[in-house]
């Protein structure tokens, strides 16, 4: 990962956001692969909610990661 994107997770940024930058999603593409609204993955990348077990386990495996890199 280039220091671009692991400054930003060392810096507290949404790690969810920053790897799917890192990885070339649009939110809605992510959204849609994992099998939620682009709004719902809005409040979790700004924070306002935390997200389901599920639905981290489905956007980490979208964005070919563990859980544990998200969180």
């Amino acid at each position: 990962m280039p220091s671009e994107f692991s400054d930003r997770l060392i810096n507290g940024e949404n790690p969810i956001r920053v790897w799917r930058e890192y990885r070339g999603f649009k939110a809605k593409e992510l959204a849609e692969k994992a099998g939620i609204s682009t709004a719902y993955l809005s409040e979790i990348e700004t924070g306002k909610k935390e997200g389901r077990v599920g639905t981290l386990a489905a956007i980490a495996d979208v964005l070919n990661l563990t859980i544990d890199d998200l969180v």
